[in-house]
């Protein structure tokens, strides 16, 4: 009776095993943790059947003929750690598989230049990779993104390098540092970005207002600098780079230490100093020109993939020395400067910063944690507090030899708060930003002061939604409100207001009369909206499309509306209006993008802007501190045009050619007069070999001259001749071009630890030229030949 049991149970189970369903399909995707990228080439083994297949790449992948049950599936790849899911299969079934990816060896760098959407699915964005910053280490932020088309600068000097994106710089441009909005008083042009280009590992620009969860007030573009991405796993590594220049005499170094741990902790340590003394140009030496800047970076934090937080504090200082030449004392000296081809100071060389100079210093203090919500999405929360001290000094006499003529301290703290909701084929990002800032301008300088004590709210929300409507089509939109309130003081001169009318438009702010003074409290409101709408569409294999219109709306800055007085470093006086309204742009843009072995991209955009605040010269004034050009602060109607192209091929074997070129016009769309300092036409082209370790290139850039310009000429009265002089600020320089030589090679020196050793030389020709775009041009040439050399270790 036993035996006839057993046989009855195993012909049950037998049948039952064969009538089981075994047609049943797994698939799915392979994508990175943490910003879901897909991976290609992972493996996927299914135990029990033992059946292996590798995803796509697109990270995809599909396992057929699988029965009714419970697996047991490992997914690997050859740079992530390898996990183990458990998968039910009652019918067939589609699995996302998260891996932590990390470099295979953590001393490459992946080479990546293009550009790509992460960040904003319907414009173009470009980035600079590690490799890429690594060669700028010893330059500034705005050196390293005039390598990418359509981005310029506007220098004073050599160390202080504002980006111009499109044409447009300043409070127009958003600066994101880890996270973190940037407040570094960025409304003038001789306040370049107060961070650390060694801090980032890649650099990427938006050239417009679409990525509505950073800002809603970008109208020229958003910059956003990302630190190394650390992996989950016990490693310790790092980096430093030292750098040494001809041109300046001086060099130097950063150093990165990185410690990682398998339970999610990590610790990140940076560290940069540079030391330059004069720069000279190819005649003679750019007296009082040195730099020495020291900056610093400490993270600290936790990744449990699911939840994670990260603490970090960061310090950056430089001391600028600015061109001796470019402060003048009366209007003869002024006359006779902008008619000399050699500055009116040549000194002998020397390290030492003097007047007139700036010295600035910006810290950072961060908090940051984010959560992930089985089902919906990812909450991530932040806070930082930014402190930034500006101290400018002009040349004095007396006992006021030692004490800044400006002495500036702004104090910012942030909260973002943001959502992102993923439910197929839909992505949502929902967010709302508080923003508080005190500034406070020093009366102990003894000087006027140029921009008055104020408190500023900023309140702004916004919801971004993509829809993936097929494999081609991608169509996205946003909206942002953002809620700004100045609470400011200001000591007017009683002449200044009552010339500009303000006695009869605004008697009401009006607090107290101090003889030939008015103390003003202004409030002042403004409402902004902003909004995106574009759509990306696969045209065929490699060729994309993408179009994009913006409308993106900003409150006027503080120096706009209050300035009232000389502005030291920038060597003039500088007037705002308290009239001025909030600019609103209306931006167009397209791209017609192509990759593989042949790539390039064409973007031409068309950006409107109403109440368009420039700021022009309007003639001289002397001080008892010397004579200094007046610009004034007006609003206008105003259009910018243009169209930035890149190009790529392989020539042949080992060599490669790359060419870019950037054309942007602006104009005052009611009188068709041209605006100032828009950037020339302006083209690179690079010849580029590279076979195994080793890398030579050689970089043709030409600017043309800028052809369209308005007459801002004036003229000024001469006491010791009893006549006047025509002051030419408005006349471009002549057209140049620059040619540039690299050479690199990379060697292992120990078990992993690689040197890389390059040479660089800039101006080979040593030619002489004065850049439109740099505000000292009236006084000296720019700087000459610079042979550099780089050495870059990596442990």
């Amino acid at each position: 009776m036993k035996n006839l049991f057993v046989a009855v149970f195993m012909f049950v189970n037998m049948a039952l095993s064969f009538s089981q369903q075994c047609n049943y399909t797994l698939s799915g995707k392979v994508i990175d943790i943490h910003d879901e990228t897909p991976l290609s080439g992972a493996t996927i083994v299914v135990a029990g059947p033992e059946i292996a297949v590798l995803s796509d790449l697109n990270g995809d992948f599909e396992v057929s003929n699988l029965c009714e049950g419970e697996f047991v599936i490992q997914v690997s790849h050859p740079e992530c750690s390898t996990e183990v899911f458990k998968v039910l299969i009652t019918e067939n079934t589609s699995k996302t598989f998260k891996l932590e990816h990390h470099l295979e060896s953590l001393n490459e760098v992946i080479i990546s230049g293009k550009g790509f959407t992460t960040k904003t699915e319907s414009l173009l964005e470009n980035s600079l990779n590690e490799e890429k910053l690594d060669n700028f280490s010893n330059n500034s932020l705005g050196d390293a993104l005039r390598e990418l088309s359509g981005v310029s600068s506007l220098n004073t000097g050599n160390a202080i390098v504002k980006p111009i994106i499109n044409g447009l710089h300043s409070s127009r441009i958003t600066l994101i540092n880890n996270g973190v909005r940037m407040q570094d008083q960025e409304w003038g042009a001789e306040h370049s970005p107060n961070i650390d280009i060694n801090s980032a590992t890649k650099i990427t620009v938006i050239k417009g207002a679409s990525a509505l969860q950073y800002t809603g007030d970008a109208i020229g573009g958003i910059i956003i600098s990302e630190p190394t991405r650390i992996p989950i796993k016990d490693t310790l590594y790092g980096k430093s780079i030292f750098s040494f220049s001809s041109n300046g005499r001086g060099g130097s170094n950063s150093t990165s230490v990185i410690k990682g741990f398998k339970s999610g902790w990590f610790a990140q340590f940076q560290g940069t100093i540079k030391r330059y003394g004069d720069f000279e140009a190819p005649n003679y030496i750019l007296s009082n020109t040195g730099n020495f800047e020291r900056d610093a970076l400490v993270r600290l934090g936790q990744n449990k993939i699911e939840w994670g937080w990260e603490a970090q504090y960061s310090i950056f200082k430089n001391e600028i020395g600015i061109l001796r030449a470019s402060h003048l004392g009366g209007a003869e000296d002024l006359v006779t400067a902008l008619n000399s081809e050699q500055p009116l100071v040549i000194e002998p060389f020397t390290y030492k910063i003097d007047r007139p100079s700036q010295e600035v210093t910006h810290q950072i203090a961060k908090f940051s944690g984010f959560k992930k919500l089985t089902g919906l999405g990812k909450l991530d929360v932040s806070y930082d507090f930014q402190h930034n001290q500006r101290f400018e000094y002009d040349i004095r006499r007396g006992d006021d030899q030692g004490k800044p003529s400006v002495d500036l301290r702004l104090a910012t703290h942030n909260v973002n708060i943001g959502l992102e909701i993923n439910q197929d084929p839909w992505d949502f990002k929902t967010g709302v930003v508080m923003n508080y800032q005190d500034n406070f301008a020093n009366p102990a300088t003894g000087v006027r002061r140029l921009i008055p004590d104020y408190k500023q709210l900023k309140i702004g929300g916004y919801t971004i939604a993509n829809w993936q409507a097929n494999e081609k089509i991608s169509i996205e939109g946003g909206l942002r409100f953002d809620y700004t309130n100045m609470d400011v003081f200001k000591f007017y001169r009683t002449s200044f207001w009552e010339l500009r009318g303000y006695d009869v438009l605004f008697p009401n702010i009006v607090v107290e009369e101090y003889g030939n003074q008015i103390l003003t409290n202004p409030d002042l409101n403004f409402n902004n909206v902003s909004a995106t709408i574009g759509a990306s569409y696969k045209v065929a294999k490699n060729w994309n499309v993408l179009g994009n219109f913006s409308l993106a709306s900003r409150a006027p800055n503080a120096s706009e509306l209050f300035s009232e007085g000389l502005h030291h470093s920038a060597s003039r006086i500088e007037l705002g209006d308290l009239r001025f309204k909030s600019e609103i742009s209306k931006k167009l843009a397209a791209t017609l993008q192509k990759k593989g072995k042949f790539n390039f991209t064409i973007n031409p955009f068309l950006n409107s802007i109403d109440n368009f605040i420039l700021i022009e010269p309007t003639g001289v004034e002397q001080t008892i501190r010397g004579n200094f050009q007046v610009w004034e602060y007006r609003q206008t109607e105003a259009t910018l045009v243009g169209l930035d192209f890149n190009f790529s091929t392989p020539l042949f074997k080992n060599v490669s050619f790359n060419n870019t070129f950037s054309w942007v016009k602006g104009y005052e769309r009611k009188s068709n007069k041209p605006l100032i300092n828009m950037p020339p036409i302006n083209f690179s082209n690079e010849l580029r070999f590279e076979k195994n370790k080793v890398s030579v290139s050689l970089k043709q850039d030409y600017f043309f001259r800028q052809n369209e310009f308005p007459n801002t000429n004036f003229e000024v009265f001469l006491a010791a001749s009893e006549t006047t002089a025509l002051i030419d600020v408005s006349t471009p320089p002549d057209a140049y071009q620059l040619w540039e030589l690299a050479a690199d090679y990379q060697f292992k020196l120990v078990k992993n630890s690689n040197l890389s050793i390059g040479l660089k030389v800039q101006n080979i020709f040593n030619t002489s030229y004065r850049n439109y775009l740099n505000r000292l041009r009236y006084y000296a040439d720019d700087i000459g030949r610079n042979i550099i050399i780089n050495t870059k270790i990596n442990f």
